[in-house]
C-alpha cells in the first residue's frame, strides 16, 4: 500500500522537490550578502551611536523578494490543500477505483491511514523546510526590523500547523463532495477563513496579553478620529469606548502591541464626553483636525494641545495591552499544536466517514 500510494505521489513530490530547490539556491545566492550587509550596517550604527533609523532603513532591503518569499510561505499551505489534499479521495472516487484497491486485501482503514501519513507529512516536511529557508534567509531582516509578530504566520513552526490543517480540509472536503475541482474551491475559501480566524481571533487569545502603564507624554499625544484603526480595534478587542486621544505608540521591540488605550486608575476609558468636559472643543476638532498623519499647526494651538494633556493626565494614563517578544516562541508551539489537533481530529473523521459511510 505504501508503495502503491507513493507511485500515485511521485510526480506531486516531484514538483515540490524541484520548486523547493529554486527556493534554497535563490536564498543560498542572496542570504549571505544580505547578512553581510546587516553587520556592516550594524557596525556603522553603534560607531555613530544611533541604530535606530539605520535599523528602519535596513529593514526595507529587498522588500521584493522579501515579500515574495513571504507571500510564497503564506500561500504554501493552501496550495498543499488544494492540489494534494483534495483529489486525494476525490480522484479515487471520480475514477472508480476505490472498489478494486479494496478488494486487494487493504481494509478501508489502512488504505486510508497509509495516505494520510505518506502524503500528509510529505505535505508537512515541504512547508518545514520551506519557512526554514525563508526564516534563514529573512533574519537580518526580521533582526533590524524588530517586530517578530509581523511575519509570525510566515516563519519556524507556524507554516507546518497550517499545512497539516490545510491538507486535512483538502481530504475532508474532497471525501464529502466527492468531486476534485470543487473540492479544491472549498477547501481554498475553509483554509482562507481559518487561517484568517486563528490570525485575528484565536491566536491573540492564546496566552493572556501583558499590560504596562505609562504616564501621558504631551510631547508624543495627539488627536484623531475615533473611527481611525486603533480605535475600531481598542473597541473590538477592549470593549470600550475610544476617545479622539492617542498617545503614541510606545518602543517595544518584537512586541506584539494590541492596543493603546488612555484610562482612569479604575481601568475606564477615557470617552469624548469627558474629554470635552476637561478641554471645550479639542475632542471635536477644537486642536487641529482630527486626521491620520502629521498636520501642521499653529504654536498657540499646539501649547493649547500641550496643556489639555497634561491636565488629562493628572486623572488619565495610557496602558498598552500586548505580548512581549519572549513570548513567540511559546505562541509559535501553542499554535502549532492547536492547527496539530484540528488536522488529527479531522483525519479521525475522514477513518471514521471512509470505514462507516459508502463512499464508492
Amino acid at each position: 500500500m505504501i508503495r502503491l500510494t507513493w507511485r500515485q505521489f511521485r510526480t506531486p513530490a516531484a514538483v515540490a522537490c524541484g520548486a523547493l530547490l529554486v527556493v534554497v539556491l535563490l536564498a543560498a545566492l542572496t542570504g549571505p550578502g544580505l547578512a553581510h550587509a546587516y553587520s556592516t550596517t550594524t557596525t556603522a550604527c553603534r560607531q555613530a551611536g544611533d541604530c535606530t533609523s539605520a535599523m528602519a532603513d535596513f529593514s526595507h532591503t529587498d522588500g521584493v523578494l522579501r515579500t515574495a518569499l513571504g507571500t510564497l510561505v503564506t500561500i504554501v499551505p493552501a496550495l498543499l490543500g488544494m492540489f494534494w489534499g483534495a483529489p486525494l479521495i476525490a480522484r479515487e472516487i471520480e475514477g472508480g477505483t476505490i472498489p478494486l484497491v479494496w478488494t486487494q486485501s487493504v481494509t478501508r482503514t489502512r488504505w486510508l491511514a497509509v495516505k494520510l501519513a505518506v502524503v500528509g507529512l510529505a505535505g508537512i516536511l515541504v512547508a518545514g523546510l520551506l519557512s526554514l529557508v525563508v526564516t534563514w534567509w529573512a533574519h537580518p531582516l526580521d533582526q533590524a526590523a524588530a517586530a517578530a509578530y509581523d511575519t509570525f504566520g510566515e516563519r519556524d513552526l507556524a507554516p507546518m500547523g497550517y499545512a497539516a490543517l490545510a491538507f486535512v480540509i483538502g481530504v475532508t472536503a474532497g471525501m464529502l463532495i466527492r468531486r476534485t475541482v470543487p473540492a479544491m474551491a472549498l477547501t481554498l475559501f475553509t483554509f482562507v477563513v481559518v487561517r484568517v480566524g486563528i490570525a485575528y481571533g484565536i491566536r491573540p487569545r492564546l496566552i493572556s496579553p501583558a499590560h504596562r502603564t505609562l504616564a501621558l507624554d504631551p510631547a508624543s499625544t495627539g488627536f484623531g478620529s475615533s473611527i481611525s484603526p486603533d480605535g475600531m480595534f481598542n473597541a473590538l478587542f477592549n470593549g470600550g469606548p475610544s476617545s479622539a486621544l492617542e498617545p503614541a505608540t510606545p518602543n517595544l521591540p518584537n512586541a506584539w502591541i494590541y492596543s493603546t488605550r488612555v484610562v482612569d486608575d479604575a481601568g475606564h476609558d477615557l470617552t469624548d464626553k469627558v474629554l470635552d468636559a476637561d478641554c471645550p472643543g479639542m475632542a471635536s476638532g477644537g486642536g487641529g483636525p482630527a486626521v491620520p498623519g502629521h498636520v501642521p499647526v499653529s504654536q498657540s494651538a499646539q501649547q493649547q494641545m500641550q496643556a489639555c494633556i497634561s491636565k488629562v493626565g493628572a486623572t488619565y494614563h495610557e496602558l498598552v495591552t500586548y505580548q512581549p517578544g519572549n513570548r513567540y516562541w511559546a505562541l509559535q508551539w501553542q499554535e502549532l499544536a492547536l492547527c496539530g489537533t484540528a488536522a488529527l481530529l479531522l483525519a479521525a473523521f475522514c477513518v471514521w466517514w471512509v470505514r462507516r459511510r459508502r463512499i464508492a
